[in-house]
């Protein structure tokens, strides 16, 4: 494939991707939201550079090949090991590989992982080198418009430049300042405000880079209306909690009516929750608790919900209460998030 070909094809991908977020975009999310949306870039949790040198490997990364196109998130600081397991993730075939420098959980920051990376520009761009050098999928980086009282466009400037001049073509920014210090991430999901327009400046800085907006975003119009100012959307929890938006975004982004519909979604899920069980014992509720939302403000959504939040947990269920739950779901009209 010739660089503008390549180019191309990166960007479509980009356009439209679902965030990594911890404790949700694992597996069997990702299958999930595939067979929602055929075309949407989506991304593990974060992994830890250390839980895939000395942890069970196979167990944090392991995927299925319908998951395409899907990217692995490394959490890391060290230069060598991040390259090591951009390699390893590219051997197990994943599509990209994205450093994350935007989490600001402690946990994170005790391993010098997340937000915190941003204070150090060099560091990044020093390990992102490494990464790039390693493999030849894309390598890309997600971050914030800045930290604590770093807190202006020279500093995501500087961030960004210093990190293009390692060999990074894309960045992932989430338009929300970090609070590593006084808020929760709780908290820091919606304080403070939200600040497209520093990200767009950083764009308009460099026409050159790939730069997709995270944060905040709930609609489709409003995704829209911010590919005219960025090369790509990434929704986070509206994704997760609403993942119906997805087959929405297919239909309007990449113009590509999709032939299923929630029903057929859910039934999908059930040889796939059998196959997973048979195979890596993987109880029902771990899989159930990722598609409460299929028919969030659909009638028999509050019924869907009581029954996927109850009944996985009992002794014995098996993938067929998936098959109940739509079948106790039709006789309830109410409608409800």
């Amino acid at each position: 494939m010739n660089q503008v070909k390549e180019a191309k094809a990166q960007k479509k991908i980009n356009s439209i991707s679902v965030a990594p977020m911890m404790d949700w975009t694992d597996r069997h999310c990702r299958y999930f939201h595939r067979l929602i949306s055929p075309s949407a870039l989506l991304y593990t949790e974060m992994v830890t550079t250390g839980a895939i040198i000395f942890g069970d490997r196979d167990r944090f990364l392991r995927f299925s090949d319908q998951e395409h196109p899907v990217a692995l998130q490394l959490g890391g600081s060290d230069p060598k090991d991040l390259a090591e397991c951009t390699k390893i993730g590219e051997d197990y075939g994943y599509d990209e590989i994205n450093l994350n420098c935007g989490c600001p959980s402690d946990r994170v920051q005790k391993g010098m992982i997340g937000a915190c990376l941003m204070k150090e520009p060099n560091m990044v761009g020093d390990a992102v080198n490494e990464m790039i050098n390693a493999v030849k999928i894309p390598v890309t980086v997600k971050c914030r418009i800045g930290i604590d009282e770093y807190d202006n466009d020279a500093f995501l400037h500087t961030f960004i430049e210093t990190v293009k001049q390692a060999g990074c073509k894309t960045f992932i920014i989430h338009a929300r300042k970090a609070w590593l210090q006084g808020l929760s991430p709780k908290e820091n999901r919606t304080k403070p405000p939200i600040d497209y327009d520093r990200v767009a400046r950083m764009k308009a800085a460099h026409p050159e880079l790939d730069i997709i907006i995270n944060g905040d975003i709930t609609t489709v119009q409003q995704a829209r209306t911010l590919l005219e100012r960025f090369d790509g959307v990434m929704l986070g929890r509206e994704a997760y909690q609403n993942p119906w938006i997805l087959s929405e975004l297919e239909n309007e982004i990449f113009k590509n009516e999709t032939k299923t519909d929630r029903e057929n979604v859910a039934l999908s899920m059930i040889p796939y929750a059998q196959e997973q069980n048979e195979k890596y014992s993987t109880p029902i509720k771990s899989i159930t608790r990722h598609i409460i939302g299929l028919y969030h403000e659909q009638p028999g959504a509050k019924k869907w919900r009581q029954t996927l939040s109850t009944l996985p947990y009992e002794d014995g269920a098996d993938a067929y209460v998936i098959e109940k739950a739509l079948n106790l779901s039709k006789g309830d009209p109410i409608q409800s998030a």
